[in-house]
């Protein structure tokens, strides 16, 4: 083991969770080292808006948000690398992680890696993301006032979100590839019976129309599943309802996950069933997804760390 490689607190990720985690482990002298992974700042770099995050009255960007919070942590003694983790070991003491061929070795592992929405896999909408296309109805919905949006998907999460986005727009279009709904029939009843919800069923999106700086999102092309015919529709935003993926296939070896794929924490705690290794943010937190939560998640594990290494 190369002793100049040896840390007191590693952090994987650089959302919300891991730069508010770095932060507070910076404070506390502990000199963590972020490996930012292949998306630094996470998924809120690619939110244009952030206006529900404490302390911007005016809003923020999300790429802008992540910055002042990466330079906050670096202020204080983080270390921020645009690097990837590849490998990790937990049997054994002190923690392995490894960024290719170069290992790191540390008392404590915050995991922060957060959970990737799943998108359709368009060129057009991933051009359009965060211009009229996004996977978080209660991040972006104040966007939509008395406009009109779709949700796409057909699970208990889009018709949660078709539900919550009536609450601002004028007329919610529940785009679904099948003739039934998969959620649960409490849901389904709710929906269907909002009249400002239309459920187009045998549907599915073919292409996002619009152009990022041209106002974003002005409507899809729709084919029939069923007779293969396609027709363009306006509308002002799309919401994808399809899931999330939380990214954990690096530990999942060792650390113990839900149904789902979720990192499992011990109750009122971001420790993990490992000693020394902490998951904050929505990395284990299917629920609420917020930046703020994560943020508060790592808080949680920094304070965690730091106790779990004072007791060493």
């Amino acid at each position: 083991m190369s002793e100049q490689n040896h840390q007191q607190v590693i952090i994987i990720g650089s959302g919300p969770a891991g730069l508010t985690a770095a932060i507070y482990a910076a404070r506390a002298n502990l000199s963590p080292i972020i490996f930012e992974g292949d998306q630094p700042g996470g998924q809120l770099t690619t939110t244009n808006d952030v206006e529900n995050y404490p302390g911007f009255v005016d809003g923020i960007t999300g790429p802008e948000l992540m910055d002042v919070m990466r330079k906050q942590a670096v202020r204080f003694g983080a270390e921020s690398r645009f690097e990837y983790v590849t490998k990790v070991d937990f049997s054994s003491k002190p923690h392995q992680v490894w960024v290719g061929d170069k290992k790191y070795t540390s008392d404590t592992v915050i995991i922060a890696t957060g959970a990737s929405a799943r998108y359709l896999g368009l060129p057009s909408e991933q051009k359009l993301k965060g211009f009229g296309v996004s996977a978080c109805a209660t991040c972006d919905g104040f966007f939509y006032k008395g406009k009109e949006v779709f949700v796409v998907g057909g699970g208990d999460s889009a018709l949660e979100e078709a539900g919550f986005l009536t609450k601002f727009a004028s007329k919610v279009y529940l785009v679904h590839r099948r003739d039934e709904f998969r959620g649960s029939k409490i849901m389904r009843q709710r929906v269907l019976d909002n009249p400002k919800v239309e459920v187009l069923w045998n549907s599915t999106i073919q292409e996002v129309l619009g152009e990022p700086d041209q106002g974003g999102v002005v409507g899809a092309v729709l084919k029939d599943t069923v007779t293969g015919e396609t027709r363009e529709q306006s509308i002002d935003g799309i919401f994808m309802a399809i899931g999330h993926t939380p990214n954990t296939a690096v530990f999942k070896e060792f650390l113990a996950t839900d149904d789902t794929g979720y990192l499992i924490t011990k109750p009122d705690s971001t420790a993990t069933d490992i000693e020394g290794v902490f998951a904050a943010g929505d990395v284990r937190d299917h629920v609420y997804r917020q930046a703020v939560t994560a943020a508060g998640n790592g808080c949680m594990a920094a304070l965690e760390a730091e106790r779990y290494i004072t007791e060493l």
